[in-house]
């Protein structure tokens, strides 16, 4: 039921077109312009930056307030009381979990960690310098090809087995594609292990000793998976959403969700990050950058400042930093170069003036990016990590639109080409 009305007057429509208006918990209100189909017209939003097209219950944004929520709970406070898995649960399922719960949920997913043996056959297919998101979007997509028993996007519980093998196994994948790059064997997941803790052995042990994850580095590496777990409506999301309206299995939705994060735009932040670093490459050269930053003219931009959605601050930038003081403490990597600059440049954009004043603050790829740097994982597992974080948000969303009446997506366009011809005799 709509809480109000709105009405529009069209030239050469008679009679003015009402509208329901619905509020949320949250937010603005929203106007449902479906009816306008009726009278032959559609709205026009490029980028679908003005226009809801989902009902969801699963997180919230205020870029105006900087405020993220999950389930309700602000991304401060689980941040800070929570762990990666506790929020995939509550992504999952709305609340959290008690501690039976968690524990068996926990359990669940170590059961899955492994992936099928003849998955690493897959890896011969591709050169040694393939980028790592390619061969996870094609691995991904590849694991509806195993898991049959799972694919009725009807079934509830095939649809938490299919969220239960994906959160599961993405770390394993993630560092399969590193041990390829490097020519290092394999290594098989450990359930003995957090998923955090599992991660660093599985991209940095090998058969030769053992590796013991540092709890610093395990718990910096939870938190860049909670932070990063899920964010609305983004592109990668939409995507996800969009491809499983059409009743695609939920690994192919996953892939697509991995091939939108790609772009550099959406999911390379935090390697342009590193690579803008590289660029600058000496500190004496920080005041030339700067400079080119500030002039409207230059196409130099300063990466990882500054968020599209966050107008005041990124409200996970400020337990990211805590992380990354946590981190570069730990590791005792003050000396290294590119380090030395990014916070060089963190000093910066919380002084100066200019900076200051357009809100232009170091987001949480900038030092996500400088936490992935210091621990040893090059640039191009950045945004393979970025998905495997992402997983928990783009499968509770395929499943959110399959538990409820939901139709498959046909955006509408507004057409600019010839009219109508005769194709010439």
């Amino acid at each position: 039921m709509a809480d109000k009305k709105a009405r529009l007057t069209v030239d050469g429509i008679e009679e003015a077109i009402e509208l329901p208006v619905y509020s949320g918990t949250e937010g603005p209100d929203v106007i449902d312009v479906r009816p306008l189909t009726g009278k032959g017209l559609f709205t026009y939003d490029p980028g679908f930056v003005s226009t809801a097209a989902c009902e969801s219950k699963i997180t919230y944004i205020d870029g105006e307030k900087g405020i993220l929520l999950h389930g309700g709970y602000p991304i401060e406070q689980l941040a800070d009381n929570s762990d990666y898995l506790e929020v995939c649960y509550l992504l999952l399922n709305g609340e959290l979990p008690n501690a039976e719960e968690k524990e068996q949920f926990s359990n669940i997913v170590k059961k899955h960690t492994m992936v099928h043996e003849q998955m690493s056959h897959f890896f011969n297919g591709f050169r040694r310098d393939a980028h790592p998101m390619a061969i996870m979007v094609a691995c991904v997509g590849a694991l509806s090809a195993f898991y049959h028993d799972s694919l009725d996007i009807n079934d509830a519980h095939h649809r938490e087995v299919c969220a239960f093998r994906l959160i599961a196994k993405m770390p394993t994948l993630a560092a399969m594609c590193y041990k390829y790059s490097i020519g290092q064997p394999f290594m098989y997941p450990r359930n003995d292990l957090g998923y955090a803790e599992n991660f660093l052995h599985m991209m940095f042990g090998t058969p030769c000793e053992e590796y013991k994850p540092s709890p610093v580095l395990a718990r910096a590496m939870d938190r860049i998976f909670l932070l990063h777990a899920d964010h609305e409506q983004n592109a990668s999301t939409s995507t996800v959403r969009l491809a499983g309206s059409s009743g695609a299995n939920p690994f192919a939705c996953i892939s697509s969700g991995i091939a939108a994060l790609w772009g550099p735009a959406h999911g390379g932040a935090n390697e342009a990050v590193l690579n803008m670093l590289e660029q600058i490459g000496d500190e004496d050269k920080i005041p030339e950058f700067i400079e080119r930053a500030k002039d409207p003219e230059d196409p130099f931009r300063l990466m990882g400042f500054g968020h599209r959605v966050y107008r005041n601050f990124d409200p996970r930038a400020k337990v990211m930093k805590a992380t990354c003081d946590q981190v570069l403490a730990e590791l005792g990597v003050d000396d290294e170069p590119l380090l030395r600059i990014a916070k060089r440049l963190e000093q910066i954009a919380l002084e100066d003036p200019y900076f200051v004043e357009r809100k232009l603050y170091p987001n949480v790829d900038f030092y996500s990016g400088i936490i992935l740097k210091a621990i040893g994982i090059p640039t191009s597992m950045f945004t393979v990590i970025f998905a495997l974080s992402r997983t928990p948000g783009w499968i509770s969303h395929w499943n959110e639109f399959h538990s409820s009446p939901n139709r498959i997506g046909r955006p509408r366009q507004l057409y600019t080409g010839p009219q109508k011809r005769d194709y010439p005799a």
